[in-house]
């Protein structure tokens, strides 16, 4: 696998670093060096970043939650979180609140000094990654602090912000990767250079992922609000900044593995063991022929239960069954103990996906006929972006029965499914389209899950119970249920407006 940017990264984190540099003005000796009351915007914005990966993407939230949920992973040691039972609001409380106080803060000041000086290169990318955050916090809890949120130092916020209808929120995100894509077209300041992990301040880079965005919540939404979700792809797909086409183009974090800033897995599975591949991804994998297969996952020590070499584990085991496949089910891919393993946030193969859903779909100017190319073109990119370059094996998998595109409510199927494959890694967005295609069909509790569905939510912060309950109580009456994980939030609330949906399957239920 070929891995760019790393110089660039291995830079940026070098220059946040850099804050705690001392002065040798006398004027600042009342002052603590290792606590500055400001910083410099793209000190700031290399720490969010670094912040928002190893959230979204790393350990706590993904490793050892909606990878769980979405089954790409089970755990084998522990296992309560992938019954659930450590998924609860108690558990998840950290995750909430700090990206809040973290990342988000640290966004807020970006943005702000980036305004201050009318500098879309500054403040434009800075919008963009605040959008993926909120997305991910909106996508995985519903109803959330927006407007108010990140106000309580100022002279008219409050510390018991109101909470957001996920309606709204979507409205605003759209509003702002708009003005995101338009300012940063025209930016004419100085861009944030070296300080930008993700394309080391190019704008025009930035603007794609901008669209790119766009067109992912649009679709998120579609069955919830397909017009909105029509009218938002059409402009973002007609943007003339356009989205994201190849890999040169992901939107990633390529880690520099110094011991410090490393791959948030690797840095895991350094000290643990605790995770093997869900069969639910591995029967998929394997029954195609995946070339994937052998990236993603391990092969077994003993192949006498798994023929192909390779397999995985049921999810929410209890313990002493879960502990059995330790020794048996496959391992996560060595590329993910490697610490300079990028991250991704998005990618051309979701791109690609997305644009053959629509498609299929006759959306946003497209027609069914051009559903295919898209299709084997997103295979192709996330089969390159995974190191697998070699035609023939390309187009043998593509010619697989279960693989080569058929067109109609199968071929979304068949996209869904692909799309959920392409997603390894990011449990969130994997989750998230689970639950918006019920796709694949396969994912189902655990036997010793400790409820009888699959979560469409998690609860709230255990912080906000204690400093902001009256307006936790109150979206959870304009969500219309509790704070349990079968509450569904706004774009969810339509699941049967899915082509993809079965009554059969266990989406159907909670």
């Amino acid at each position: 696998m070929t891995i760019n940017r790393i110089g660039s990264v291995a830079v940026a984190f070098g220059v946040a670093a850099a804050l705690a540099a001392c002065s040798n003005d006398i004027t600042n000796l009342n002052e603590n060096p290792n606590s500055p009351v400001s910083a410099p915007p793209g000190a700031l914005f290399t720490q969010a970043t670094q912040t928002s990966a190893s959230r979204w993407l790393g350990t706590t939230y993904n490793m050892r939650g909606t990878e769980f949920v979405a089954q790409h992973l089970a755990e084998v040691q522990y296992p309560d979180e992938d019954r659930y039972s450590r998924l609860q609001g108690p558990q998840t409380t950290s995750t909430f609140d700090r990206a809040y106080t973290r990342e988000l803060e640290d966004l807020r000041k970006v943005i702000a000094a980036g305004e201050a000086e009318s500098n879309a290169a500054i403040y434009g990318p800075a919008l963009v990654l605040r959008a993926i955050d909120f997305e991910y916090l909106t996508d995985s809890w519903g109803d959330i602090p927006y407007t108010q949120a990140l106000q309580g130092d100022t002279t008219t916020g409050s510390l018991a912000p109101s909470y957001d209808t996920q309606q709204s929120i979507y409205t605003d995100l759209f509003a702002t990767l708009r003005r995101a894509s338009t300012d940063m077209a025209s930016a004419t300041g100085a861009d944030l250079g070296s300080a930008d992990p993700i394309y080391g301040g190019n704008l025009e880079q930035w603007v794609k992922l901008s669209n790119s965005l766009r067109a992912r919540m649009a679709m998120r939404i579609v069955n919830k609000d397909p017009n909105t979700a029509e009218t938002e792809l059409a402009a973002a797909l007609s943007d003339p900044g356009k989205l994201i086409e190849d890999n040169a183009d992901n939107a990633m974090v390529a880690w520099p593995g110094d011991g410090v800033y490393d791959n948030p897995w690797a840095d895991n599975f350094l000290t643990r063991d605790d995770h093997r591949m869900s069969q639910t991804l591995m029967n998929i994998l394997v029954a195609n022929s995946d070339p994937r297969t052998q990236v993603f996952a391990q092969a077994v020590k003993d192949s006498t239960l798994y023929p192909g070499g390779y397999g995985g584990m049921p999810n929410g085991l209890n313990s002493s069954d879960a502990g059995t496949y330790a020794n048996t089910a496959s391992k996560v891919g060595k590329i993910f103990y490697d610490f300079t393993t990028p991250s991704y946030f998005m990618t051309a193969a979701e791109v690609l996906f997305i644009k053959a859903e629509a498609a299929e779909r006759g959306m946003a100017g497209l027609s069914a006929s051009q559903a295919q190319g898209f299709y084997n073109a997103a295979i192709t990119a996330s089969m390159e972006q995974w190191g697998i370059t070699d035609p023939a094996v390309i187009s043998a998998y593509l010619a697989q029965p279960n693989v080569a595109y058929k067109g109609g409510i199968d071929g979304q199927k068949q996209i869904a499914v692909q799309k959920w494959i392409a997603l390894f890694g990011d449990g969130g967005n994997a989750w998230a389209e689970w639950r918006r295609t019920c796709q694949p069909a396969t994912i189902k509790h655990g036997p010793d899950a400790i409820v009888d569905f699959v979560p469409r939510r998690f609860e709230y912060s255990q912080t906000e119970y204690s400093v902001n309950g009256d307006n936790v109580s109150a979206a959870l009456s304009q969500m219309g249920g509790g704070d349990t994980f079968d509450t569904r939030m706004w774009w969810d609330t339509n699941p049967t407006a899915a082509p993809t949906f079965e009554t059969t399957q266990t989406c159907a239920g909670s």
